[in-house]
């Protein structure tokens, strides 16, 4: 799995010019599952972005996780980040999992993050959504597991 892990004053997603989720003070998690991934990948990248340590202390230091601050999670499944460009222009998605595959493996993605204590809202599997956000710092992180 690739996460694209964004530290966010707030952040919301919108499918047909409704907004179907929002948070405040947290992170937007842009993720893609790719083809061989499985439970355990997902439930170990959760828990490495829980305790991502990316959210200024008392002296300004990135010293803090999400679950420290009592943080939001946004969560927006985004296949193209397992794009491949490795020969031209045009990217291949030969390596991101079928769509039946991968739901399920951000649902448990996404319930790890619960597990954690942390309030998770969530994007449309499949949907063309639109992202908005303030990226805090700017503060960007790409993990892969």
């Amino acid at each position: 799995m690739r996460a694209v892990v964004q530290r966010v004053s707030q952040a919301s997603v919108s499918v047909d010019q409704g907004t179907i989720a929002s948070i405040e003070t947290g992170l937007l998690i842009l993720i893609g599952a790719a083809d061989g991934d499985d439970e355990d990948s997902a439930r170990s990248l959760s828990k490495k972005i829980a305790k991502l340590r990316i959210f200024p202390d008392g002296d300004n230091k990135m010293n803090l996780s999400i679950v420290d601050i009592g943080g939001a999670a946004l969560v927006v499944s985004q296949f193209t980040l397992l794009a491949d460009l490795r020969r031209g222009n045009r990217p291949s998605f030969v390596g991101a999992a079928r769509p039946e595959e991968a739901e399920p493996l951000i649902e448990v993605f996404s319930q790890e993050l619960e597990k954690q204590g942390i309030d998770v809202a969530h994007g449309r599997f499949g949907a063309s959504m639109q992202i908005a956000l303030v990226n805090d710092g700017p503060v960007t992180i790409v993990l892969d597991s």
